[in-house]
């Protein structure tokens, strides 16, 4: 249907031309030409909006035979319709179909060439005729109405064939998705060979056209979600990310000031430890072993939080003193000598004996960071003991306690 009426627009726009060349009348040649190429361009349009659906979207297929047996099974129709007995339930498409549009901007490329370069001719003819009788008002007002033409044709070619290279990158770029919801633009890029530039000016344009019916682009213009569900997911994330950043911030906020409010002292004490649990975990990153370096986990994490209890509780400083000065710099020369033996081609007996005491001397020293922050707790520890305490003989005497509601029972 489309294309007999573009085959129509065409005869009319030869026909005017002629007429206005046999007659010498061109007048109301710009307006005709003008009103046929419009009515091609808005045929154009409309095709383009009622071209159908490219892809269906892949969350709504199911089978819809069952619908058609009468049975309440689900099935997808053409246009992304679901099927639920008698309900119709619509699924938003993916993908605009650009058929349509190609066709159209071949038309307009063609149609914009072949008129362009008669146009042209008929220019030229006439300004050799208006050279060659003088001022001729009719050939004057026929150079400018080819003029006029000459342009607007030159401007449909260039339509055409931007929109003929539009529908043909878009059909590579759904041809590259393929099942996928989401898709880098970096691998746009290297695939279809265009910047990434280019990319993301070419995947707007569809965006804002409709072409992709549910697309985004993130924030950073590096990821294309083709469906409402992938940018669901996306924002949802970024969300989230943005919350656990604040609080992040938030929490590091507070300790920097906590940190402020602690002596020279005890900052010093902390900025040690921190660079000694620094230096356990460079060493467990460096030895492979998966026994060895549950042990070594197991020791920054005791010595992180020891470290912790001290910023918590600064009035304990002292009492981490000995594990300052000698455990945790002999730790360190431990750790730097099993790397050492671990590294050797050649495991002999006295390597591996030497590294199975090592093991054996960090157990120890696990128990031991492991008694050392249980003893930072104790003030803690008798605080609660003594509130507990506290509690029940007030549960007592109020006669709330198990023993208490029974005495009370047997009165």
């Amino acid at each position: 249907m489309i294309n007999n009426d573009w085959e129509r627009f065409g005869d009319e726009i030869r026909r005017t031309i002629q007429d206005a060349v046999d007659s010498r009348d061109f007048r109301r040649l710009n307006q005709t030409v003008s009103d046929t190429v419009g009515r091609a361009m808005d045929t154009v349009s409309r095709g383009v909006k009622s071209g159908g659906w490219y892809r269906e979207n892949p969350a709504g297929k199911a089978h819809d035979s069952g619908a058609r047996n009468g049975s309440v099974q689900h099935g997808t129709g053409y246009a992304g319709q679901t099927y639920a007995g008698t309900a119709v339930q619509k699924q938003r498409p993916l993908y605009l179909k650009g058929t349509s549009v190609k066709v159209g901007g071949i038309f307009l490329a063609a149609t914009g060439l072949v008129f362009g370069a008669a146009s042209l001719v008929f220019l030229l003819l006439l300004c050799i005729g208006a050279l060659a009788t003088g001022r001729d008002l009719m050939l004057q007002i026929g150079v400018g109405a080819f003029g006029v033409f000459t342009l607007v044709f030159a401007l449909m070619a260039m339509t055409g064939i931007r929109m003929a290279g539009s529908v043909g990158r878009f059909r590579k770029y759904v041809k590259l998705l393929g099942n996928r919801e989401y898709c880098d633009l970096k691998e746009l890029a290297q695939k279809t060979g265009r910047p990434v530039k280019s990319i993301v000016k070419d995947l707007k344009k569809m965006i804002k056209k409709g072409w992709f019916c549910q697309g985004h682009l993130d924030e950073q213009d590096s990821c294309l979600m083709v469906s409402d569900r992938a940018y669901h997911q996306y924002t949802e994330l970024i969300e989230r990310t943005r919350r656990e950043k604040a609080e992040q911030e938030a929490a590091a906020q507070k300790r920097q000031q906590e940190y402020s409010r602690l002596s020279p002292e005890v900052q010093k004490v902390i900025e040690a430890g921190d660079e000694y649990v620094k230096k356990i975990r460079e060493a467990n990153d460096a030895i492979p072993g998966e026994e060895i370096s549950a042990k070594i986990y197991r020791m920054e994490t005791l010595v992180d939080r020891i470290f912790d209890r001290v910023e918590q509780k600064p009035d304990t400083v002292g009492d981490i003193r000995k594990l300052m000065e000698y455990y945790l710099p002999t730790t360190i020369k431990l750790l730097e000598a099993y790397e050492e033996l671990d590294a050797q081609p050649v495991q002999g007996e006295n390597i591996i004996s030497s590294k199975q005491e090592i093991e054996k001397t960090l157990d120890t020293l696990n128990a031991a960071f492991e008694k050392l922050l249980d003893d930072l707790f104790q003030d803690t520890a008798w605080d609660l003991s003594s509130d507990i305490s506290v509690l029940n003989t007030m549960l007592a005497q109020e006669g709330l306690t198990e023993d208490g509601l029974n005495t009370g029972g047997r009165k």
